[in-house]
């Protein structure tokens, strides 16, 4: 019989309800689809809801219904982030410490994921999760074997590039599954075919009413500066002020949005870049940054694309959304006589294409090949010191943004609250309900270094990492609370108060030199342990 305030007493029926109420908290909430979404080369600042001026009004929303970090860590450039990212290891431990195309005799610089560390998609895929992928994988040599592609790692579902950073309008490696593809017709452009497979892929298993885990790996920012007209119009005029006032103005912003203290100066324009003022070019340097815009415009277009999916199918009800890049902006400039498996000599309709950062050679569109170079990428790391390569904070420090209703309030709350990309394997774990193995097909599998973000994700604290750590290309960190120990290669140790200086001012090693040496040694221990060869070992070494 159902209970009504007719049939009881009104004490009765009040204990019933708070009966049930209980009994609904604590019932197991189903477990969730897990929609994981990777920039590549997006700086800290760049985005609106980190200070940015470009257009992004569905990262803005997942904001909003969700939560931000003002201090989670990438690990500082594109293979090591993604090896780590899916395996919730020290990119070291997983065989990709530097990049897939150069590899090396240790077994930390293999270049290929080792079969001693397992991803997201083969530990959620053992727990009955379906899994796909869209997107950039670059954690596998481009070669005959396939023995690491994504199809072979978890996902069922794959369509993306194999290799690195590529034309979007004629990317190499094209791969649907396990076979090559070709683009598709003339308006073909990679950010909006990741974001229609990725939507398709989230519409098939939304359908089928089983948990998915979808990660979707853009290009988007990455060079090359290609972007469609109708995204470039919208921001053609909008950098004629140039990159001291963009880095004033994001940094203004950025304070009153609560993401950076106001007592942490902003850094010196690098000394590599002129004044605006000073600048020759100013119409081409205007237009890098423009496009460059644009690509996140795009990307972010595409994110909503992705999200509507998710909403048309109901999904989006119990689906935990993260987002975040895999290093800070990238100040690399494009030589002229670059050359590579990337890098295409000819249009799709034939054209030559333009390699090198040329002023009056206007980027944007397929028969170009440019970058935004340093000023800009100053820019995009606003407040901070460097870019992708070094793991000072420019190089390391990503926007990280979680949404899940029902779980994360939905108050555009802030943490400050420290995270590494070794959690988000650790947080997909607990989320999912799944196991991380010990072992996996025949391997022993290397015990976990992530935590999970779920206490902060249910508005509490953590217990974080006692340390962080970082090595790439020789240059060197290690966080403990408020300190950070950091080198740039071939450079000694600096000590930086994070609390009180985070854009990396003022060097304390010679004042607490004791700090300084404890961390230090903190560092070469943890380095052993993750498989760090120093940096000079590595690049003398052949295979």
């Amino acid at each position: 019989m159902l209970l009504t305030p007719s049939s009881i007493s009104r004490r009765g029926f009040l204990q019933s309800l708070a009966a049930g109420a209980a009994a609904a908290a604590a019932a197991p909430r189903s477990r969730p689809n897990i929609v994981l979404i990777l920039a590549d080369d997006m700086g800290f600042s760049d985005i609106g809801c980190y200070g940015g001026e470009i257009r992004t009004p569905h990262l803005d929303n997942l904001a909003r219904r969700g939560v931000r970090f003002t201090q989670f860590y990438n690990t500082a450039r594109c293979c090591p982030t993604r090896a780590s990212l899916l395996t919730g290891l020290h990119a070291h431990q997983t065989g990709v410490g530097h990049m897939v195309d150069n590899p090396k005799p240790f077994p930390g610089y293999t270049g290929d994921l080792s079969r001693r560390a397992v991803t997201i998609a083969e530990v959620l895929r053992e727990a009955g999760y379906r899994t796909a992928m869209s997107g950039k994988w670059h954690i596998t040599p481009v070669t005959e074997s396939k023995h690491n592609w994504p199809l072979q790692r978890g996902f069922e579902r794959y369509y993306g590039i194999i290799h690195g950073g590529a034309s979007y309008f004629d990317p190499v490696t094209l791969t649907q599954g396990n076979d090559p593809v070709p683009p598709g017709g003339k308006d073909y452009y990679f950010t909006g075919a990741i974001a229609e497979h990725a939507a398709n892929f989230a519409g098939e298993f939304a359908a089928r009413g089983e948990p998915f885990f979808l990660y979707v790996a853009f290009t988007a920012p990455h060079w090359p500066l290609h972007a469609l007209e109708a995204d470039i119009a919208r921001y053609r005029n909008r950098y004629r002020d140039g990159w001291d006032a963009l880095r004033l103005e994001r940094h203004r912003r950025m304070i009153r949005m609560g993401l950076v203290d106001p007592t942490w100066p902003l850094t010196p324009r690098d000394p590599r870049a002129p004044a605006w003022q000073d600048a020759p070019h100013k119409e081409w340097e205007a237009m890098r940054m423009a496009v460059y815009a644009a690509q996140v415009d795009r990307m972010d277009q595409g994110i909503g694309r992705i999200l509507a999916k998710l909403r048309e199918t109901g999904a989006d009800k119990n689906t935990l959304v993260m987002f975040l890049s895999d290093n800070g902006g990238c100040a690399e400039e494009i030589n002229p006589k670059w050359k590579g498996l990337h890098i295409p000599s000819r249009t799709r309709d034939g054209r030559p294409v333009r390699v090198g950062n040329t002023p009056g050679v206007m980027p944007g569109p397929e028969d170009t090949y440019q970058s935004y170079g340093i000023p800009w990428a100053n820019a995009s790391n606003t407040p901070f010191r460097l870019y992708k390569h070094w793991v000072h904070e420019g190089g390391i420090a990503t926007p990280f943004i979680a949404s899940w209703p029902g779980v994360i309030p939905a108050n555009n709350a802030i943490t400050h609250q420290p995270g590494h990309i070794i959690d988000v394997m650790a947080t997909c774990v607990e989320a999912g309900r799944a196991r991380y193995p010990t072992e996996f097909r025949g391997e022993k599998i290397i015990p976990l270094e992530g935590r999970s973000l779920m206490p902060v994700f249910e508005g509490g604290r953590r217990p974080g990492h006692s340390e962080m750590f970082w090595e790439h290309e020789g240059n060197r960190a290690i966080r403990q609370g408020k300190w950070k120990l950091v080198s740039r290669h071939p450079g000694g140790w600096e000590l930086y108060d994070l609390e009180a200086d985070r854009t990396e001012l003022n060097n304390l090693a010679g004042k607490h030199p004791d700090k300084a040496a404890e961390l230090a040694a903190l560092y070469e221990k943890w380095a052993v342990r993750a498989g760090v060869v120093p940096w000079a070992e590595v690049q003398k070494a052949k295979l």
